[in-house]
């Protein structure tokens, strides 16, 4: 196989607490063994990887691999969609969350993810293109296979970007969550949304609401367990509670699903939809989160393109 079409893996040394950097040498012994010889590079700050990945695409690599976490997996995903999408990606799980892979049906073991990529079974499936206000005001614009979510989630992502991940991805998530309940304030939100032909409007209070392609976020919380990736629409789920206390009280059924049965959730399929603050005094606290990266803030603009990206599974 030549230089230019080996598989091209994107290592984040950071993932895991460090643990994907200090791995990478027998990580790579095992995926070549399977896929035979591989390049490897290693992402240096945020960011690096929507570039490596995009490079890769451009010279005409037919796969590469994300290697650490829900983010480097999103940021790969962004630089192939940006430099068209003929480019297959890969994933090997190493970070704190894994909620895409959990999705896709890959078991969290490194024998189970190299099966997939020595498999090579494809599957295509939709992203959603986002155009959001950025902290310094400007409209930007970023591609999400996941989760994207405003509200508590934003401002959990917030902080597990801050916390350290020696006690696992769960516990960081919890303490997250816990200070995150403590500073979340209620918004009121105004969705334009669309799915086919139709359009209408929602109107929302909201402690946190998510727009989900994948049926985990957050370190395993089952927010949408009625989602696909790859059948052309997003399940959106809204939550609210009377108080911050019951609202903590009714999210531990998130992880087993059951959280929709409560009175404050809401729940419907778009392919399209914009959501914008009522309130002004609430944005410092209602925050963006895009597949676990924390971006900006509201109003976000979210479009479906459907079968967009190529995932081994």
């Amino acid at each position: 196989m030549s230089t230019a079409l080996r598989p091209l893996a994107v290592v984040n040394p950071r993932s895991g607490g460090g643990r994907c950097g200090r791995t990478a040498a027998q990580t790579r012994s095992v995926v070549e063994r399977s896929l035979g010889p591989i390049d490897l590079v290693f992402t240096e700050a945020p960011g690096h990887a929507v570039d490596l990945a995009h490079d890769a695409c451009a010279r005409g690599r037919e796969v590469v691999i994300a290697i650490g976490g829900d983010g480097t997996m999103h940021e790969v995903a962004n630089g192939v969609l940006e430099a068209g999408g003929a480019t297959a990606v890969g994933y090997v799980g190493q970070g704190t969350g894994g909620d895409f892979r959990r999705t896709l049906g890959l078991t969290h073991r490194l024998d189970a993810y190299v099966a997939a990529l020595g498999r090579g079974t494809r599957r295509l499936v939709d992203v959603g293109r986002v155009r959001y206000r950025a902290p310094d005001g400007s409209t930007r614009t970023r591609w999400f296979v996941n989760v994207l979510s405003v509200g508590m989630g934003g401002l959990v992502d917030d902080y597990v970007s801050r916390t350290s991940k020696a006690l696992g991805g769960r516990a960081a998530y919890f303490w997250a969550s816990a200070r995150a309940l403590v500073r979340c304030r209620r918004a009121r939100l105004r969705c334009d949304v669309g799915l086919g032909g139709d359009r209408g409007e929602q109107r929302l209070e909201s402690l946190m609401m998510a727009v989900c392609n994948g049926r985990y976020f957050g370190g395993g919380m089952h927010v949408a367990p009625m989602a696909e990736p790859d059948d052309g629409r997003f399940e959106v789920v809204s939550l609210d509670a009377p108080t911050k206390l019951a609202f903590a009280l009714g999210s531990r059924h998130i992880y087993e699903g059951r959280h929709l049965e409560s009175p404050g959730a809401r729940h419907f399929g778009c392919d399209h939809i914009k959501v914008a603050l009522e309130d002004e005094s609430v944005r410092d606290h209602f925050l963006l989160d895009v597949d676990g990266e924390p971006l900006g803030g509201l109003p976000v603009e979210v479009d479906l393109v459907p079968r967009a990206l190529t995932v081994l599974v």
